[in-house]
């Protein structure tokens, strides 16, 4: 087994460097750095004691070089919406922040290619608007849209509600500029849809959150925007008869089939209590489902015949319509932070396990811990399940609560990332590992290839300098 490097602390020398190397696009005011130092669930704070603030790749370089010059640890930050605690600094100071906020520009569009090349810090929302004046979109979306930055979905490996029919950023960057652990610039915005020339540098980067190499821009796939979408919500008894719908679905649309997000009658319970959504169907039931699918003909009578065997279904008669659903569905996140505290779990299975996982696994759980309540939802198309735990009910306010999670937090997520693991599925299917899930990836992992991504790492980044502490 490698040891990978653990650099010192910056020195004096070292952040003076830094700060040459920056020029004026540096900081030491806490009250600027404060907001980037804990993440979005508010469970990692860190500290650092310098925030770079580059405006190009050239002078993200020079700080590349200068931090190897001193073994300096960076951190990169996109837009500080993960949940892994990836983006955050140690909390000892030791290392100094980087963000790409300040490269936000998108540099081209390719109409003919489908591509659009954008800078690493420009918010996903931007690309959406940029490739719909051109009739075209980028299929990948996600409740963070607003504030999530193209060089962070790439580094995570993001993966959203469209990954059933388009796939996670892997399959979505047809070719990225980064800056590596020795200051040199990989350049591969070409975008090219073959390029049989070795390794493909650009996949080892994507989905190695920072520990490689810092992410300056990406070349992006483009598709046509559909014509036409049509979006609809059953109501089921189990998540098995949620599967067959899927498949009946794809079937008769010719695998137009965009999303189909499952989630349980709780969350849409939370919607309604803490967002004053009311439910989208008139009567309770167990599970409920969120469908689109988009082409470039009309799509509704598919849909309502794929949706035929539910118990129940409303199916959106306007854009604003489609909005609402979605909009239960995207904002469940924030419901459930709203009630409450819970053990979060970012998981995937095969597709074909899903459902039986959703519903024993949560048996498990909730027989394994007395009183935990699951909320297991996500993207049924692609098998990746959010299974969240939550606080016993006479627990699950104030103080009680936030006792409880501690107190068995460890090991919930423990029992879970075992279940998973039988089940042949990842620990991290969209989010990625961070420091969160650094210690369950070491211990579930396959050896093979972790020892296959330690050397990668200790070849790139010999000195330790980038992101240390973070998925290894």
């Amino acid at each position: 087994m490698i040891d990978l490097v653990i650099p010192p602390p910056a020195s004096a020398a070292a952040l003076a460097a830094l700060k040459a190397a920056a020029g004026t696009d540096w900081s030491e005011d806490q009250d600027v750095i404060g907001p980037r130092l804990v993440d979005w669930r508010g469970r990692y704070q860190g500290a650092t004691p310098l925030l770079l603030l580059p405006r190009d790749v050239h002078t993200l370089a020079a700080i590349v070089r200068a931090a190897a010059a001193h073994r300096a640890a960076l951190v990169p930050q996109g837009g500080n919406t993960g949940l892994v605690g990836g983006g955050i600094p140690p909390a000892d100071g030791s290392a100094v922040l980087v963000s790409c906020s300040r490269m936000n520009r998108i540099l081209h569009i390719d109409a003919a290619g489908q591509l659009l090349v954008a800078q690493a810090g420009v918010i996903l929302a931007d690309v959406h608007a940029a490739a719909a004046e051109l009739g075209l979109a980028f299929p990948l979306s996600l409740g963070a849209k607003g504030s999530a930055t193209v060089g962070g979905l790439a580094a995570t490996n993001a993966g959203g509600v469209q990954v059933l029919r388009h796939g996670t950023m892997r399959a979505l960057v047809a070719g990225l500029e980064a800056v590596l652990p020795d200051g040199s610039v990989l350049n591969q915005l070409q975008g090219l849809a073959k390029d049989n020339t070795g390794l493909d540098i650009k996949q080892l980067l994507i989905g190695a959150e920072g520990t490689l190499g810092f992410i300056t821009a990406v070349a992006l796939k483009l598709v046509p925007a559909p014509a036409h979408r049509a979006v609809g919500w059953a109501g089921v008894d189990r998540p098995q008869r949620a599967l067959k719908l899927l498949t009946r679905l794809r079937q008769l649309s010719g695998g137009q089939v965009e999303s189909f997000e499952l989630i349980p009658a709780d969350g849409v319970d939370l919607v309604a209590a803490h967002l004053g959504l009311a439910p989208p169907l008139a009567g309770r039931h167990a599970w409920q489902c969120l469908v689109e699918l988009a082409g470039p003909q009309p799509l509704g009578d598919v849909l309502a015949q794929g949706l035929a065997d539910a118990d129940d279904a409303v199916i959106a008669q306007s854009g604003a319509q489609a909005a609402a659903l979605w909009r239960r569905r995207e904002e469940l996140p924030l419901a459930e932070r709203r009630d409450g505290p819970a053990v979060h779990h970012d998981i995937a299975v095969p597709v074909s396990a899903m459902a039986d996982f959703a519903e024993t696994a949560a048996a498990v759980v909730e027989a394994e811990f007395a009183g935990a309540r699951v909320l297991a939802f996500g993207h049924l198309g692609d098998g990746n399940l959010h299974f969240n735990v939550r606080a016993p009910k006479q627990s699950a306010v104030g103080e009680g609560a936030a006792t409880w999670i501690a107190a068995h937090r460890s090991a919930i997520t423990s029992r879970v990332h075992e279940m998973v693991a039988a089940a042949g599925g990842s620990i991290s299917a969209e989010h990625g590992i961070g420091v969160m899930k650094r210690d369950d990836l070491a211990r579930l992992g396959d050896p093979a290839r972790l020892a296959a991504m330690r050397a990668v790492k200790h070849a790139l980044d010999p000195l330790g300098i980038m992101n240390p502490g973070k998925l290894y």
